[in-house]
């Protein structure tokens, strides 16, 4: 690998947490004549569009061939396929657009993409393995994990997964790239979940027509809020759709699993970058899906943004713009002189602040009344009175063991999604006897025959020559999206070929 930085601007603010709806269709409180009228979900709406790869501002290809598209991923981002490997096969995409249901178990409508392998070499003849792939967080609601030459995450996912023989379905999630739904249900565990499996229902209705073969292994994976919606699919899958769906593997990456413990840090005096975005996104999640938050959005927030940040995203501006507007704070979570804060995050404590020091007052009260994570094995074993702390117990991922092989990836220097999220779900998931592999992508080498060696050196490299470059603050900015994805997702793919050697 070469020792360039491989700075991914991906479109991922972070993850969060949520919950709401069944794999049927039915959530918690919700009337079953709600749903008397609604459509099968994961059936498709109409035909499936296939989606030509713009190879460049001249070329674009229905079918894009392994040499061709190795120039493409390189062109777009120096250094790709050090870190992907060189294109195996061809590639396709379509989109597909599908029935599902919101957070409030209200039908309506997502689109998926996907990305089908193609070619006589061994990789990428005969039937193939499924792949189904959920991203980062973003705030344009035109989100599309379909247009490979202007998202990078999407364009990574091809590379690292399309290009080398899995046929990739990837959801752009309710709320995103032309879904009719008015908000998106972020992080909540169900509603997310069930958003995923209709993606693949579709999908699988798409295969014949679009020559996608599936060999019926099943993959899950996805990083930051879509590691932690990973997860959740595998958990839904196993507890309500065992039948239906067989997942051969399952990897988290950089995902806020961890969701009551991560609320408490953030809560108790140690937000994190990306704070004042997706905590309203959590809230208005959990309001949709009637977790009854707040009466009015100034119980929480303060009056300068509370009329406004209802259903605030996902929508046309990005967060600086937001901030510029003054929908949103920059970073000033908390007010100045609002207690406790860590030493480190003053930061987020200042004038023009976001959320009411009484809130977080009674959410620092019922932490003390309520504690959560004391006990390693038994996480959740809490009462919280508060409605927010009990909404991320709900989603807390801390609460079943996988069935299958399950890869937990991260970084340990993350100042976006602390790496707690991963450690201390690895050690719950490890002592319900489940078959869990923790990976810290900054770690050193555990000996020569580490099976992870190549993405570890690769990261190192990469770090290093960021540092040298533009100093730390560019390592800090750039190591949740820009160092830790590529080559976590890189490992994850090393990890799913070796489990499907097996």
């Amino acid at each position: 690998m070469r020792s360039t930085p491989f700075a991914f601007a991906l479109t991922i603010l972070l993850a969060a947490c949520s919950g709401g709806t069944t794999v049927g269709g039915t959530p918690e409180g919700v009337a079953n004549a709600n749903q008397v009228a609604a459509p099968a979900r994961g059936s498709l709406i109409g035909g499936v569009t296939p989606v030509p790869i713009a190879l460049s501002a001249t070329v674009s290809a229905s079918t894009a061939q392994p040499s061709a598209l190795g120039d493409f991923f390189n062109a777009a981002q120096a250094g790709t396929t050090d870190i992907s490997g060189p294109p195996q096969c061809a590639v396709s995409v379509y989109r597909v657009h599908y029935n599902t249901v919101g957070g409030a178990g209200e039908p309506t409508d997502a689109s998926a993409t996907v990305m089908v392998p193609s070619g006589s070499g061994t990789s990428c003849a005969d039937s193939r393995p499924v792949l189904l792939y959920a991203h980062g967080t973003s705030l344009q609601k035109s989100y599309d994990m379909a247009d490979l030459a202007n998202n990078t995450e999407a364009r990574l996912a091809a590379a690292v997964f399309a290009a080398q023989g899995f046929i990739v379905v990837a959801p752009n999630y309710t709320g995103y790239g032309g879904s009719s739904l008015g908000y998106h249900p972020y992080l909540d565990r169900d509603a997310q979940a069930a958003d995923m499996i209709d993606a693949l229902r579709a999908a699988r209705a798409a295969f014949p027509s679009i020559g996608a073969r599936d060999s019926g292994k099943l993959m899950v994976t996805g990083y930051s809020q879509g590691g932690y919606v990973a997860v959740a699919t595998q958990r839904t899958m196993q507890l309500q759709a065992g039948a239906e769906f067989a997942v051969t593997a399952a990897a988290g990456m950089s995902g806020p699993y961890a969701m009551v413990e991560f609320g408490d840090q953030l809560f108790g005096g140690a937000p994190r970058d990306g704070a004042t975005v997706v905590v309203p996104f959590i809230i208005n999640a959990g309001q949709h899906a009637g977790a009854r938050l707040y009466n009015t959005p100034g119980d929480i927030y303060e009056s300068q943004y509370a009329a406004g940040i209802v259903d605030l995203g996902p929508g046309t501006l990005g967060s600086s713009d937001l901030v510029n507007l003054g929908k949103l704070p920059a970073t000033a979570r908390f007010a100045a002189d609002s207690m406790p804060q860590t030493a480190g995050y003053t930061q987020y404590f200042g004038p023009g602040n976001l959320i009411r020091s009484a809130y977080r007052a009674a959410y620092l009260a019922d932490m003390a009344a309520h504690p959560c994570s004391q006990n390693a094995p038994s996480p959740l074993a809490c009462a919280p009175a508060q409605a927010l702390r009990a909404w991320l117990v709900r989603n807390d991922l801390r609460s079943y063991k996988p069935a299958m092989p399950l890869l937990l990836c991260g970084g340990d220097g993350d100042p976006t999604v602390p790496w707690f999220n991963t450690a201390d779900s690895y050690i719950f998931f490890k002592a319900s006897g489940a078959d869990v592999i923790q990976l810290d992508i900054d770690s050193s080498l555990d000996g020569i025959n580490d099976f992870f060696r190549l993405p570890k050196i690769g990261f190192a490299a990469a770090k290093a020559a960021l540092r040298a470059s533009q100093g730390g603050d560019a390592v800090a900015s750039s190591y949740h999206a820009g160092l830790v994805a590529p080559f976590c997702m890189a490992a994850t793919r090393d990890w799913f070929q070796s489990i499907l050697a097996r």
